[in-house]
């Protein structure tokens, strides 16, 4: 979520665009297209479910742009939105007949595009493929509470106190879900890691 507007030019143009003004709201959500797009990626895993969910939590903050508090981020506000209609999908998903998991035909050698820019990815080629697809089977493997918190914080680059609000948990709570995904993260990756490069100190999370 960088180079976002400042919050009081953001109170400017939701201000023009409730007025009227709706050609602004573009100009308002193109700072976090890139951020959306990439976080209902890493729940959808599918480039066109994550089109559709990003472009679903665009519109309904459009339709519900005068219930937006000037409190909190407008891009802290929009990730809640699009966290919601993820995993309001991926619920609906669960209840439908699910495919094989035996059938990787589809997708096979596609990498997971929301890690592709990870600090802890190594400059060689091939070997960033592969741990890219390796810490994409950690994330999956977090639990629910723990993935969010890591997808955000750690990926997306949001603050804490943005996570927290995102996630309407308290910064405390974000602190201690983050720390436990770090660790499971870490349980799980570094006799891979390790097996890869045995010089290589990988993590150095702050």
């Amino acid at each position: 979520m960088k180079d976002a507007p400042e919050m009081h030019e953001e109170q400017q143009l939701i201000s023009l665009i409730l007025s009227g003004d709706a050609l602004l709201f573009h100009e308002l959500i193109r700072p976090y297209e890139r951020g959306v797009f990439l976080m209902a990626m890493s729940f959808m895993k599918n480039e066109a479910d994550a089109e559709d969910v990003a472009q679903e939590a665009f519109l309904k903050a459009f339709r519900h742009l005068a219930t937006f508090r000037g409190d909190a981020k407008f891009g802290t506000w929009l990730i809640s939105i699009a966290l919601n209609e993820a995993r309001s999908r991926l619920r609906s998903e669960r209840a439908a007949p699910m495919q094989s998991i035996d059938d990787d035909s589809e997708g096979a050698g596609v990498s997971p595009e929301v890690l592709r820019d990870w600090k802890e990815i190594p400059s060689q080629a091939l070997e960033r493929q592969e741990v890219r697809l390796l810490l994409q089977e950690a994330v999956d493997a977090l639990p629910a509470i723990y993935r969010d918190v890591f997808l955000l914080r750690d990926v997306e680059e949001l603050s804490t106190a943005d996570v927290a609000a995102a996630l309407q948990i308290t910064v405390a709570s974000a602190k201690v879900r983050l720390h436990r995904a770090r660790l499971m993260m870490q349980k799980n990756l570094a006799p891979k890691l390790k097996h890869m490069n045995p010089k290589r100190r990988w993590f150095q999370w702050s």
